[in-house]
């Protein structure tokens, strides 16, 4: 036992760190769960948040308050300036203000996963804890569903889509894409409506599944407005971590250090603790403990879109109109691996979590890269945990994915002028994405076109990349351990080897419950 009596310290209270802790509080364990934003009952979240439409908060100083880390921010890709990054900041992290897409990756992501070096996470590992988080309420007594978890799933009847959704459905069936009903179920490929994790109509975070059911637990401690600077060690050994709590420096201690912290914070944690590329780390004068790969190999999913411009009829009524409602999971061709590109319905033109793009009546049809080569970069700026790492997502920096990327956009504005769209239509496709038709039989032009406007999805991976020990890329093992320390773990999506082939919100809270159990 340490001289604090916690067992294990968690830090960041978002999707994957909010089940870990609950769930480790559920087995007898003493966990001290540390959030850089406010702890807050669920009474306590702003109403906006709760809306079927993320974008009704997002434009709501009051709901973003707190709740959204400000002077984060990532270039998309090379040639394209810094913009904000959204990051949930607050007990149920990112998954209180991001788009309340419960969608699994394709099971082969995780064989994939496994055959590259880490043990424990292929799909049979992987689906019983998938399983085991959610409440899905149309296909839950299928042997790879579950009923009664911390997570509703909920997919919107078809006469409550908006237009886009359903002009996106029947265009993409048009072209020979099939119907899968459940986007979630092995093997699933094809038009599918998107799972939601919501309830009555109302967004379900983990700070409500998770955190609230288990605070009556004696072993649950959590404390918020706690910004973890790094970890504490005695040798080699992780035995705590140094916060700025009302900005005065303490130290927790612990037997066990879990860092849940998130694709941003978790490696600025780590770079901060003296773990991660050598050369760096001496120029902040920061002493290196662990010369590791913190902080490269980052991906999110790039995206591309086709504006709409929508007839009053087609556009949405509310604020409160569910955003996106279907997608369209598809493969790039012959040879390449399934699922590896997705359509996506914008019945409001969002564009991105970070571009919200209100212009009314508007909407859109997008085409991402589910699968990725390219790789980007996050380094500190400075030894201070008050300042945002520098994030350069480098996406499209590998030939390979503009490619996929190009023939993705010819295809989806195909479905865009098809009959299908027509309907729905206040105006022609083509005055509406002038520049994009300008280039699209040209393929530098469109690449560099690409290149200066493509989008992210807030999907953001892989800066502390899981692997096989012997693998240069590698920051942790297969059991999370990061390489080279005892005692200290990192959970979240940073882990990710790679960006899933789907949204990130239900592999991570996944991952926080297999290292529950494993832990």
């Amino acid at each position: 036992m340490t001289r604090t009596g916690w067992d294990i310290i968690v830090v960041g209270a978002g999707s994957a760190g909010a089940a870990l802790a609950a769930r480790s509080a559920g087995r007898g364990r003493r966990v001290l769960l540390l959030e850089a934003g406010p702890d807050y009952r669920p009474a306590g979240l702003h109403e906006a948040w709760r809306s079927p439409n993320p974008v009704r908060a997002l434009l709501d100083p009051q709901a973003t308050e707190g709740l959204v880390w400000m002077g984060v921010n990532s270039s998309r890709t090379d040639e394209q300036a810094q913009a904000p990054y959204w990051r949930g900041r607050g007990a149920g992290g990112s998954s209180t203000i991001n788009g309340q897409i419960a969608i699994r990756p394709p099971m082969e992501d995780f064989d994939d996963w496994a055959a590259a070096g880490c043990a424990g996470w292929s799909a049979k590992d992987v689906l019983p804890f998938f399983a085991k988080l959610e409440d899905d309420e149309e296909f839950g007594d299928e042997p790879y569903h579950g009923r009664g978890g911390p997570t509703p799933i909920f997919r919107m009847p078809r006469e409550r889509w908006g237009a886009v959704d359903a002009a996106l459905s029947a265009a993409a069936q048009a072209a020979g894409h099939p119907w899968a009903p459940d986007v979630n179920a092995p093997g699933a490929i094809g038009v599918s409506p998107y799972p939601i994790n919501s309830r009555d109509g109302r967004r379900v975070t983990v700070n409500d599944g998770y955190l609230e059911p288990a605070r009556a637990l004696a072993g649950l401690t959590v404390r918020g407005d706690a910004l973890v600077d790094r970890v504490v060690f005695a040798g080699d050994r992780a035995v705590g971590v140094q916060v700025i709590v009302d900005g005065t420096a303490v130290t927790e201690y612990a037997d066990e250090i879990v860092l849940s912290a998130g694709v941003i914070h978790s490696p600025a944690i780590l770079l901060r603790s003296g773990i991660g590329p050598a050369d760096d780390l001496r120029r902040l004068g920061i002493t290196v403990r662990q010369d590791l790969p913190v902080g490269l190999g980052m991906q999110d999913h790039p995206m591309a879109v086709v504006e709409l411009p929508l007839t009053e009829e087609a556009a949405i009524k509310t604020a409160d109109d569910r955003h996106t409602n279907v997608c369209v999971r598809y493969s790039s061709g012959p040879g390449a691996p399934p699922s590896d590109m997705m359509f996506v319905s914008l019945n409001q033109n969002v564009l991105s979590m970070e571009a919200a793009d209100t212009r009314f009546p508007a909407g859109g049809f997008g085409v991402w890269l589910n699968q990725n080569f390219s790789r980007g970069v996050l380094r500190l700026t400075s030894a201070d945990p008050r300042d945002q790492p520098e994030v350069r997502e480098r996406m499209l920096s590998d030939a390979r994915d503009l490619e996929r990327l190009r023939a993705g956009v010819r295809a989806l504005t195909e479905l865009a002028r098809g009959p299908e769209a027509t309907p729905i239509l206040a105006g022609s496709v083509e005055r509406g994405n002038s520049r994009l038709f300008a280039v699209l039989d040209d393929d530098a032009a469109l690449d560099a076109h690409l290149l200066a406007t493509v989008v992210d999805a807030q999907h953001g991976t892989s800066t502390c990349r899981m692997g096989a020990p012997g693998d240069a890329a590698t920051v942790v093992d297969p059991s999370c351990r990061v390489l080279g320390v005892a005692g200290l773990r990192v959970v979240d999506a940073s882990i990710f080897p790679s960006v899933p082939r789907a949204n990130t919100n239900l592999a991570s809270i996944m991952a926080g419950e297999l290292m529950a159990d494993r832990i």
